[in-house]
């Protein structure tokens, strides 16, 4: 995960413990000082020791060993039981969020949290709110935001029931009200920020897919679903990620930051004064979310003009969260694909797969690494796509070329091919590498329950295979076309085996479908191999790209330096 940087008001806290003094309290407070700090002083390990050996010494219980002991033993869970360790992490969470400070909030969210959840509640719920609540003074805001960290923790773990599904949406809508409407006095890191809208789209896309399978549903079921019909209700989750849009003024502070009045990217959308950062940067994920949700729909031109105010091209606050940085490029690029914006596809798709290849070792004990490894798989799927409809394999770094070949080399030559079985591969990674579709609207509860929770990917895979199908011939031009410069309609026709009013057809259809319309309403190209006809001949016309050199030289660079530095350690006689 992106490292939050430390506020200068930001500073290091121990945490004391309260109670008891246990082992296993103990070991709690030495882990989590130690990750607040990154070192210890010699003074302060040492006294930790001790504290640790008395303890040990003491013969306290510890409470891990007993959960353990009591979910093998078969007791149920217990909402209103509050282990030590989670007092702990909630006084301790709760106060750093009072004194704003986020290295420290940070530390427990992304490490304690997820490190207590893994050794104290894998097949279980944490406590409930009502049982914590207590402990923080009943605090409303932060009732809301454990909330929400208890519900991404069940759709995590377990399985939620309907029940739990719409508790969850009404904890959304409590939350992101208090956010439009109040006084929010906090910062927040982006990370948990990011999970907050993340974890919005995904419950809602959940609910859809849980909802369309109507035939696993009982009576209680279909009552509850007509009592909360406003539940998930598509118009609602979208009127929420656009109100925190507007209400942030993301757009306006985005476009002054052009003109050097603002400085939101620069300090990855904290404040330094003490203001909050909450409701910008959740305007500003909320861009983000928009664009996933529409490519949801399969409404691609819609989700990217949802993210117009944000510059792809460039670093910004999207890319200071892993998760983030991937969704974004992921349904980025889909949404392009969908549009025949091939080559702006492949452009991003390879820069985001160099990023992966170069970064993911840093990842590896994040608990979103399986979900990176995932839409790594996926988007070289998509690549693989983009590249058998406009083989322009000059976009791709050769990092992402070899492993493309590596994964796909035998299928990309295979779907050159116009016949059933390149079609097939189509339908293969186009179904592996999309998006989980929905269908947003409510079923007719009246009418004999049946399962449609497959019917609008059924469609974007119908669409896009009757899209490769129309494509399909133009390979074969494509491939006359690079061998000459210069081709008579009538020699290409026999070529090509048809006539020359149905070959105009299709010079006509590799015209259009090489052109597709940008952002800016104007016509881009995406053809490699472009031609014009004069006199009933075909000329030519390839598109140069100028050769980059620079990273061929940097990689030898790093080679050279790398053999200096062994022939420095070799000792000469």
């Amino acid at each position: 995960m992106a490292e939050v940087e430390r506020p200068p008001s930001a500073q290091v806290t121990n945490y004391p413990l309260k109670g008891q003094l246990t082992h296993t309290n103990t070991l709690h407070a030495i882990k989590i000082v130690a990750l607040g700090t990154g070192s210890l002083s010699s003074s302060a390990v040492g006294t930790l020791i001790c504290v640790k050996q008395a303890a040990m010494l003491a013969g306290g219980h510890d409470y891990e060993d007993g959960l353990q002991s009591s979910i093998d033993g078969g007791i149920s869970y217990d909402p209103s039981f509050v282990p030590d360790p989670v007092k702990s992490f909630v006084v301790h969470l709760y106060r750093h969020i009072r004194e704003k400070n986020v290295y420290e909030i940070h530390q427990m969210y992304e490490t304690s949290f997820h490190t207590l959840s893994d050794r104290m509640f894998k097949d279980t719920p944490w406590p409930s709110v009502e049982a914590v609540a207590q402990y923080v003074d009943n605090d409303h805001v932060f009732c809301l935001l454990y909330r929400e960290m208890w519900y991404r923790h069940l759709y995590a773990r377990l399985s939620p029931t309907l029940k739990q599904r719409i508790d969850s949406w009404d904890n959304y809508c409590s939350l992101f009200q208090v956010v439009l409407h109040g006084v929010v006095n906090m910062q927040l890191p982006n990370q948990w920020l990011w999970d907050m809208v993340d974890e919005f789209v995904y419950q809602f896309q959940s609910f859809c897919q849980y909802r369309a399978k109507m035939k696993s549903k009982t009576e209680q079921d279909i009552v509850l679903l007509r009592q909360h019909d406003q539940a998930w209700n598509v118009y609602g989750v979208l009127n929420f990620l656009q109100a925190l849009m507007e209400k942030s003024s993301i757009i306006q502070i985005l476009e002054q930051e052009k003109e050097g009045l603002e400085q939101f990217t620069a300090t990855d959308g904290y404040d330094y004064n003490g203001g909050s950062n909450v409701l910008k940067v959740l305007g500003y994920f909320s861009m983000v979310g928009l664009l996933r949700i529409h490519c949801l729909l399969g409404d691609y031109q819609t989700g990217l003009k949802c993210l117009l105010p944000i510059d792809i091209s460039q670093q910004g606050v999207y890319t200071s969260v892993i998760g983030s940085h991937i969704a974004t490029v992921y349904h980025y690029g889909f949404a392009n694909l969908m549009l025949r914006r091939y080559v702006e596809a492949i452009r991003e798709f390879n820069k985001i797969l160099v990023y992966i290849y170069k970064t993911k070792q840093y990842h590896q004990k994040s608990p979103q690494y399986e979900q990176i490894l995932k839409k790594n798989e996926q988007m070289y799927a998509l690549l693989t796509i983009c590249l058998s409809l406009c083989p322009q394999v000059n976009l791709v770094d050769e990092i992402v070329n070899s492993q493309l070949r590596e994964k796909y080399g035998e299928k990309m030559l295979r779907m050159q091919r116009s016949d059933d079985e390149s079609f097939a591969l189509y339908d293969e990674l186009f179904s592996y590498a999309c998006p989980k579709f929905i269908t947003p609207s409510a079923p007719s509860y009246d009418e004999p329950l049946v399962n449609y929770n497959q019917d609008a990917y059924r469609l974007q895979l119908k669409l896009f295979l009757y899209e490769v199908k129309q494509q399909q011939q133009l390979s074969v031009v494509r491939t006359f076309l690079k061998v000459y410069s210069t081709l008579s309609l009538e020699k290409l026709a026999s070529y090509m085996e048809v006539d020359e009013s149905t070959l105009r057809t299709i010079l006509m259809a590799y015209k259009h479908k090489t052109h597709s319309v940008g952002a800016d309403g104007k016509t881009i190209s995406n053809a490699d191999i472009d031609f014009y006809i004069d006199d009933d001949v075909v000329h030519v016309v390839e598109a140069k790209t100028p050769k980059l050199y620079g990273d061929y030289f940097l990689r030898q660079i790093v080679k050279l330096e790398a053999v200096i530095g062994d022939m420095d350690r070799v000792k000469l006689e």
